[in-house]
């Protein structure tokens, strides 16, 4: 996609032009995003939403960012797909609590083994068989719940683990230091993950194969792949919270202490 733009007068890019030369990643996105949301979304509603989110973008986008546009535009499309499905109320109290009960889970046992858990150990801990455990990542993937778009804050902050696997330029010096350091740690947290479960994540955030097209090179059924998905970035996600909950540096001590 070019990134080349026109300007206007006050030097900032053309937004028609910006938004006219991006058309394909809205389409590109949708067609990733529909297999992502419940089936009563119809896609005619998640193209609007990745217009707006597409419009949205042009009319926020400064290149003093130090980020090319594509990249910027992509988020605030993702961002506004899962905004529209999130008011329509699809994702209930229930499954929520059990995406909750998973990520509780999956924390005790990281504390208790010191290690990433197995989904057996992790469907023992949940007083599961692995057929129920997994059949409850299922329900949990298929809507949407799970993404590395997902806020890593509890109280509806605005960080998403995405944010934290790119290598972005940041505004200063320190930001660009603590962004390094969450980087180098997440690539650390995701070579602990099982072999399919780094192999899901690769192909789908990296090599943007559909889950579909992962099943074939894995040669395991689409309902594994999603199982695998979520699991993976379950894990993920407990890491990432874990950490952004904790204080950057340790409080400075008062004179008398």
């Amino acid at each position: 996609m070019n990134e080349t733009a026109t300007y206007t007068e006050n030097g900032l890019p053309d937004r028609d032009q910006l938004i006219s030369a991006h058309l394909p990643l809205v389409n590109f996105l949708v067609e990733r995003m529909v297999t992502q949301v419940p089936t009563f979304v119809n896609k005619d509603e998640i193209c609007s939403a990745a217009m707006l989110g597409l419009v949205d973008a042009a009319n926020r986008f400064d290149p003093g960012m130090g980020v090319k546009f594509k990249t910027f535009a992509e988020r605030r499309i993702r961002g506004a797909v899962l905004d529209e499905v999130r008011r329509m109320d699809w994702f209930s109290r229930t499954l929520r609590e059990k995406h909750a009960r998973l990520a509780r889970a999956i924390e005790r046992l990281e504390r208790k083994l010191g290690r990433a858990p197995e989904e057996e150990e992790i469907a023992a801990e949940m007083e599961m068989s692995l057929e129920e455990y997994q059949t409850m990542l299922g329900e949990v993937s298929y809507l949407g719940c799970i993404s590395l778009n997902e806020s890593i804050d509890d109280e509806g902050g605005t960080r998403t683990i995405i944010e934290n696997l790119e290598d972005e330029k940041s505004k200063s010096p320190l930001e660009e230091l603590e962004a390094a350091d969450l980087t180098r740690e997440m690539a650390g947290h995701i070579s602990k993950l099982s072999e399919k479960e780094r192999l899901v994540v690769a192909l789908y955030y990296h090599e943007e194969l559909t889950q579909k097209e992962i099943a074939e090179v894995l040669c395991i059924s689409e309902g594994r792949v999603s199982q695998i998905h979520s699991q993976a970035l379950l894990k993920l996600k407990v890491k990432l919270t874990r950490r952004t909950a904790m204080p950057p540096f340790p409080a400075k001590k008062s004179a008398g202490e």
